[in-house]
């Protein structure tokens, strides 16, 4: 089991960037898939990125060239850059764990058993 915490969002200013960071408390977060999807408010929830414990990264193909998914195993850590954001990047940001994807379905929702709460992201014009 692992328990999952989101931070770094904020209100940033169109073209900034940000690095929004997902702690992973359970002795064998290096096991797990993580990913990051987001939610904007009446929208339906969309992945961003994913990683595997060996650190193979997959992106939403809107997605490739702004975001950077990145992992650190020796301190449970997985990490999201955003850069030139828009104000459309406006949403809650949230990071998901699972034993039981892969490259065929990281960006299934439904797959992720374990969420942390959410960062909020806030891009101003």
């Amino acid at each position: 089991q692992v328990q999952l915490v989101e931070s770094g969002g904020g209100l940033v200013q169109a073209g900034g960037s940000l690095r929004l960071s997902c702690a992973g408390r359970g002795r064998t977060f290096g096991i797990y898939e993580v990913a990051w999807f987001r939610q904007a408010p009446g929208k339906a929830r969309e992945p961003l990125a994913g990683i595997s414990p060996t650190s193979i990264t997959y992106y939403t193909d809107s997605m490739k060239g702004r975001f950077t998914i990145s992992r650190d195993n020796a301190k449970d850590m997985v990490y999201l850059q955003i850069d030139s954001l828009k104000p459309e990047d406006t949403a809650v940001y949230y990071c998901a764990a699972s034993v039981s994807v892969d490259s065929s379905n990281w960006f299934s929702a439904v797959k992720y058993g374990y969420w942390g709460l959410g960062t909020q992201v806030t891009v101003s014009s």
